[in-house]
């Protein structure tokens, strides 16, 4: 009898399965992974439009904790952090002022102001220097050995699925899986150093929602880290995110990235990215 129960039970449960797939199937279609960049590609602008682009330069706030400490731990796009965060924060959140500069072939500049000093980092593809006044330290300092790695891992500024090919990068579809409630295709990337990360690209838009952002350490342990992209606007002919999160495992409060403005070509010279003087 018991047996019996167990089939019969069995043969429930699988066609109740099979009547909620039939009914609430999933509304991605069928995709490679190519087909999956070529229309994130497109949604973002396309191709030729981003291949035209040399220079880009952001502007906005960025959150960090209320102690002098957080301003070394910003984690604005193509800077590189200074510390971990640690597990707890103080409640209150401090909004600061940042600049950023990217120049190809992977020089960035970045400035954060932080009680009427600028804290400046740049990175010339190659080296990099940073001037912390808000830690009393008022001498150009280089960037550790793994600032540099860290350094070389950013993306190009026109992100790692344009031109993935040709930067050496190979791409694998990993299924469809939801994010914040909604389909997504999930990709494995694959970078000619041979690290490897996961992207997300949504279903309906093909603009990215999510990525696997560098592990940061904390108490001791590894903690994984992901970083959401959001407001996305069109500015001169491009889709760009307005809105970073942030979200490390183990930490409750997120970190946040609002962009105000973007300029497109704007004129860099390299001596913004030299070593600070």
């Amino acid at each position: 009898m018991f047996r019996k129960t167990t089939i019969v039970g069995s043969l429930l449960a699988l066609a109740i399965s099979f009547v909620f797939a039939q009914k609430a199937p999933s509304s991605a279609a069928t995709l490679t992974a190519e087909q999956v960049v070529e229309k994130n590609v497109a949604a973002r602008g396309g191709l030729s439009a981003w291949r035209a682009v040399q220079t880009l330069s952001m502007s906005g706030k960025t959150q960090a904790g209320g102690n002098d400490q957080r301003a070394a731990a910003l984690r604005v796009p193509g800077a590189v952090a200074e510390a971990a965060v640690p597990k707890q924060r103080p409640a209150e959140q401090a909004q600061l002022p940042f600049r950023i500069e990217l120049k190809r072939p992977r020089k960035s500049r970045m400035e954060v102001d932080f009680r009427g000093q600028p804290a400046v980092q740049v990175y010339d593809g190659t080296n990099g220097w940073k001037l912390r006044p808000f830690l009393n330290r008022h001498e150009v300092e280089p960037y550790t050995p793994d600032q540099l790695k860290e350094a070389s891992r950013q993306d190009d500024l026109d992100g790692p699925l344009v031109d993935y090919a040709a930067k050496g990068t190979k791409i694998e579809m990993e299924g469809v899986e939801k994010v914040e409630g909604k389909d997504n295709y999930r990709l494995k990337l694959t970078f000619k150093n041979g690290e490897s990360k996961k992207l997300w690209v949504s279903a309906q838009t093909f603009l990215e929602t999510k990525i696997e952002g560098s592990p940061r350490r904390l108490d001791g342990k590894m903690h994984t880290v992901e970083v959401y992209y959001r407001d996305y606007r069109p500015v001169d002919g491009l889709v760009m995110p307005y809105l970073t999160e942030t979200v490390t495992q183990g930490v409750k409060q997120t970190e946040k990235i609002e962009i105000e403005k973007i300029a497109v070509n704007p004129k860099l010279e390299d001596a913004r990215f030299a070593k600070l003087q």
